[in-house]
């Protein structure tokens, strides 16, 4: 590349300069300033892609080629856009679900105005300018995006080096997604750093789940971006304003920084149900989770023992508290052998004989085991799995070929290399001794990983090696997909170890398409009234990154492990609508099983607990609805309230009150002392589930929330499955307002936990004075109706 064709990039923060040494770049990446990656080195120059000098038409597009880059434009079958410079192609990916979809052939690349070019679709229409800019819109000209042209910095001689690119939307437009970040779910202006780094106890948020999906939502319409490069990055984020009739509009921005990686985006246009529908198309569709991991989970802390677990069952059983599954921590590097550190067998203080009868005995009565599984392995000389993975060499190399160590007590331990199909393929068959053991989940913790002193670093694991599906490259590339990729290997491993039923798989790290794998924990945030809040956003942001199973632990104490018994019940609450339940122990609490979690805070808090628990596992069989829902549409279990009403900016700028599916608001209490809260209602009629009261939608009400419970509205109309006292299934059904109908779905779990049952579509109208449901073909359904409102 000749000098007259690159131009000095600026200094970071208004400092021009040149940066004489390596120091300062260094310590700005160890600080996660990704600006400060992109100071100029001597040796260092920017890159544009120049004039536009001819294309060349391809299925779906074609190719636009520039002095110094090339820009593919490729619109796929299903309306998804594909744009990589440099001529980069949609694979290889981690993110995608299968092969790239195929090229709409309708749509033709043509010139344009000016020297440029653009392609039009069936929905959209892209513009490519003659100096690189792409501006994306819909065939009648309504602009929804503007991306400047793109700037690479490279060091000399050349080669894929970081890049930057600078994004416009409309001055009113909301940023969500991004994983969940602590500050969503609508993303305030700022930066967020897309790496994996563990637990943010700061910021309160799950930062092990960082992902550079965006969702614009805007009064011209909403559409879904999604950059796919792996590497150390940054996203920010600036907010609009409107010019209040005076024209002078000042657009919302987003700039994308990334260390290193192809640059290259998918873009997806239309409502939030078809947005989530195209991009499970492109990322794979949800796993439906078991139906026994759709209720109550307790998770018993590191150490526990089948004595131990077998308290906890009794103990619910005691306080009549539901229960479905227990968790078992993984083992933390202590030598007391709790759950399982690998999968090479749960390792119990007991023998495997013990845990097999424990775990035999539970499910006997509705109760299943879920185990932690972690990626080290233990570098003990002699030990089976860590002489198996040196043979096969499987584990992470540094850059002169020797493994990577991470010391720790009482031995050093190493790291699988997931990005190796062979490694995966290793890992997932030791999850046998799991099956074996009678475990019918597992949840994988420590995936980041977030070793500061190994790979949790972007700076010290500068010379950590991958395989990379045998291309070959830089933790910095791996780091963001580690979680992913051993969630792969782990369903592989499980499915194929246990063919007869659904698995549970819950990783604590995730990527784009981690939900084909499973579900993603919303992190152990901090459990203060600020991780509270942090929880919920995680859980709407990740719903709409795809990952609709997800959920917090409903745990609350303090840094000192002092419980506060008003958290403890307003998370119980709070976890109770949302996909993925489990409550935990207190750290502190000591051996013994009977006096953690709520049943050592007296009985008001036993009852609100109970409550919860209770109404939970009423909605089983909605959420089963739900769940079947995901894995056809790829809509989110849980949902922001503007999902049909993206008009309403009010609803926009909501983020304390969701909807569960569509027939249930959730107005949780969020801050403590709060009695009484204020909900903004989509458009429609609702009911107050607790007082019946009706109330018309578009407009803000308040709402009692007293400790034992917390707003629920249910929508008019509704016909919601719900279990009844025995276990069989009724339908609730909420009067439509007078002169109209309402609707429902109801999917039921089949015999075969991996068939694919009949949707049936549900109709709720007035006859004579009676409220009826009935099925697509007007008959009756064969259900018991409860009638409410």
């Amino acid at each position: 590349m000749k000098g007259r064709d690159r131009v000095r990039s600026a200094g970071v923060g208004g400092v021009v300069g040149v940066v004489r040494r390596w120091g300062p770049v260094r310590a700005a990446l160890r600080r996660g300033g990704d600006a400060g990656g992109f100071v100029a080195g001597s040796r260092e120059r920017a890159r544009v892609p120049g004039e536009a000098v001819g294309a060349e038409p391809r299925p779906g597009g074609g190719l636009v080629r520039f002095e110094r880059s090339a820009l593919r434009v490729r619109v796929a079958a299903g309306g998804a856009v594909f744009c990589g410079w440099d001529e980069a192609a949609p694979e290889p990916s981690y993110a995608l679900g299968g092969r790239c979809p195929e090229a709409d052939t309708r749509a033709v690349l043509e010139p344009d105005t000016d020297g440029g070019w653009r392609v039009v679709s069936e929905r959209l229409r892209i513009t490519v300018s003659r100096r690189g800019a792409v501006e994306v819109g819909t065939p009648g000209g309504v602009v929804l995006r503007r991306d400047a042209a793109p700037r690479w910095w490279e060091t000399e001689p050349g080669g894929g080096g970081r890049w930057v690119l600078h994004s416009r939307v409309s001055p009113d437009a909301r940023f969500f997604g991004l994983g969940g970040p602590a500050a969503g779910p609508r993303l305030p202006a700022g930066a967020y750093r897309l790496w994996n780094a563990g637990v943010d106890r700061a910021g309160g948020r799950a930062a092990s789940v960082t992902m550079p999906v965006q969702l614009v939502v805007a009064d011209v319409g909403c559409h879904l971006v999604f950059h796919d490069a792996t590497w150390d990055g940054e996203m920010v984020l600036r907010e609009g304003e409107e010019g209040a009739g005076s024209g002078h509009d000042r657009d919302a921005r987003c700039e994308v920084r990334m260390s290193g990686g192809p640059l290259r985006y998918w873009m997806i246009t239309g409502p939030p149900a078809r947005l989530l529908r195209g991009w499970a198309s492109l990322t794979g569709t949800p796993a439906r989770p078991p139906v026994w991991a759709l209720g109550y989970q307790h998770v018993l802390p590191s150490g526990a023992s089948p004595r131990e677990v077998r308290e906890a069952v009794s103990a619910h059983r005691e306080h009549a508290l539901p229960l479905h599954g227990v968790h078992l921590g993984a083992d933390d590097g202590s030598g007391r052998g709790a759950g399982a550190a690998t999968p090479d067998g749960a390792r119990f203080r007991e023998p495997g004989a013990a845990l097999r009868e424990v775990a035999r005995e539970l499910r006997a009565e509705g109760v299943r085991l879920a185990a932690a599984v972690r990626p080290e392995v233990w570098a003990r000389p002699g030990g089976v799995l860590y002489e198996e993975g040196l043979a096969l060499g499987a584990f992470v190399r540094d850059g002169g070929g020797g493994t990577v160590r991470r010391q720790g007590r009482p031995w050093a331990s190493v790291y699988p290399d997931f990005t190796d199909s062979r490694v995966r393929k290793w890992w997932g068959g030791l999850y046998a001794g799991l099956v074996g053991e009678g475990f019918s989940g597992v949840c994988h913790q420590g995936d980041a990983p977030a070793s500061p002193h190994v790979l949790g670093d972007a700076d010290a694991a500068r010379g950590v090696r991958h395989d990379l599906e045998g291309r070959g490259g830089a933790h910095l590339e791996a780091h963001n997909v580690y979680g992913l990729a051993m969630a792969q290997a782990g369903w592989a491993g499980l499915v194929e170890q246990g063919p007869q039923e659904r698995p549970l798989l819950v990783s604590q790290a995730g990527w784009a398409g981690s939900q084909r794998y499973g579900g993603v924990s919303a992190g152990a945030p901090v459990t203060d009234w600020h991780g509270l809040r942090a929880s919920l956003a995680a859980v709407l942001g990740l719903g709409l990154c795809g990952v609709p199973f997800t959920g917090p632990e409903a745990a609350a104490w303090d840094e000192r492990g002092r419980p506060s018994p008003e958290l403890l019940v307003r998370r119980f609450q709070l976890a109770a609508y949302l996909p993925l339940f489990r409550g935990g122990d207190r750290p502190d609490a000591g051996r013994g099983a009977g006096d953690r979690g709520p049943r050592g805070h007296g009985p008001e808090v036993m009852a609100a607990v109970r409550a919860a628990a209770a109404r939970r596992e009423e909605l089983v069989p909605y959420l089963v609805t739900l769940a079947h829902l995901a894995r056809r549409t790829g809509a989110p279990y849980v949902r922001p309230l503007w999902w049909h009403h993206c008009a309403d900016r009010a609803l926009r700028d909501c983020g304390d009150a969701f909807l569960l599916g569509d027939a249930l608001l959730v107005a949780p209490v969020l801050e403590a002392g709060l009695r009484r809260r204020a909900v903004r209602l989509p458009r429609g009629c609702w009911y107050d589930t607790a007082t019946g009261v009706r109330y018309d939608g578009g407009r803000t009400v308040v709402l009692d929330a007293p400790l034992e419970r917390v707003p629920v509205l249910a929508r008019a109309g509704a016909a919601v499955p719900v279990k009844v006292p025995g276990g069989g299934t009724a339908l609730e059904v909420w009067r439509p307002p007078a002169g109209r109908t309402g609707s429902g779905l109801l999917i039921r779990e089949p015999a075969d936990a991996w068939a694919r049952p009949e949707v049936e579509r549900l109709t709720v109208s007035e006859a004579a004075g009676r409220t009826v449901v009935t099925g697509e073909d007007g008959h009756r359904v064969d259900l018991p109706v409860r009638v409410r409102g």
